[in-house]
């Protein structure tokens, strides 16, 4: 690979962002496409694909054979509240690739014996993403049901352009969140991207059923995210 090339695909690598080494097969030539970049046509297509999947491969294209060697960031959930659906949806993110933290400042809930083996932060939310700042890479699950908790990271969450952002409680309460949150200037089509109720609607009943909601919403939001170009 070209010097240039390595050093432009290792930068946005380090920043998190995602991007993709397009290799011709037939020739050798290559370029580094990062999200976002117009790609015309078939290739085109086939490139949003594999930002989508994070799948490498070999695409045919008119005739022509090119391997997509994509380098995604690794996705992360950061849940705001060591509760009983985050037992549950901690366990079950880790196993499907996800890297978890649990942030809550309550020390009565967010205890080692809780979460055993997870990344457990008993400090403020707002504290805690001044060291840890989300992206377009992590989602943001808040299920304390409290807003001097819960407001902040979901704020935060929609100025960074987290792929899913989640709130636990019914519509009434989503209502109310909804003008705390206008009230800290974020714009209403933001605030529409909240999954409230949290999760697909699976007819949960229970913690770990709501954790299996969280976690299938979570995943069809990461595989089905608009990129960059094609964002509303």
């Amino acid at each position: 690979m070209d010097p240039h090339l390595l050093r432009k695909l290792n930068r946005e690598r380090r920043a998190r962002r995602a991007v993709l080494h397009l290799t011709e097969l037939e020739g050798g030539r290559d370029r580094v496409i990062r999200e976002g970049d117009p790609v015309a046509g078939a290739l085109g297509e086939a490139v949003a694909a594999a930002f989508r999947s994070g799948k490498s491969g070999v695409a045919e294209v008119e005739g022509r054979s090119f391997f997509l060697n994509i380098h995604l960031p690794p996705p992360k959930i950061v849940i705001i509240g060591a509760v009983h659906i985050s037992q549950t949806l901690a366990g079950m993110a880790e196993s499907t690739g996800f890297a978890v933290t649990i942030v809550d400042p309550r020390s009565a809930f967010a205890t080692a014996e809780r979460f055993s083996g997870v990344d457990l932060v008993a400090e403020w939310p707002e504290d805690v993403l001044k060291l840890r700042p989300l992206d377009s890479y992590t989602a943001l699950v808040a299920v304390t049901h409290d807003p001097k908790i819960d407001d902040h990271p979901l704020a935060e969450a929609l100025r960074a352009g987290c792929f899913y952002v989640g709130a636990l409680g019914s519509r009434k309460t989503h209502a109310r969140r909804v003008e705390r949150l206008t009230a800290l200037g974020i714009d209403a089509a933001d605030i529409a991207r909240i999954s409230a109720p949290i999760g697909l609607d699976i007819g949960a009943a229970n913690p770990p059923e709501i954790a299996v909601a969280i976690l299938a919403d979570i995943i069809r939001s990461l595989r089905r995210r608009p990129l960059r170009e094609d964002a509303p």
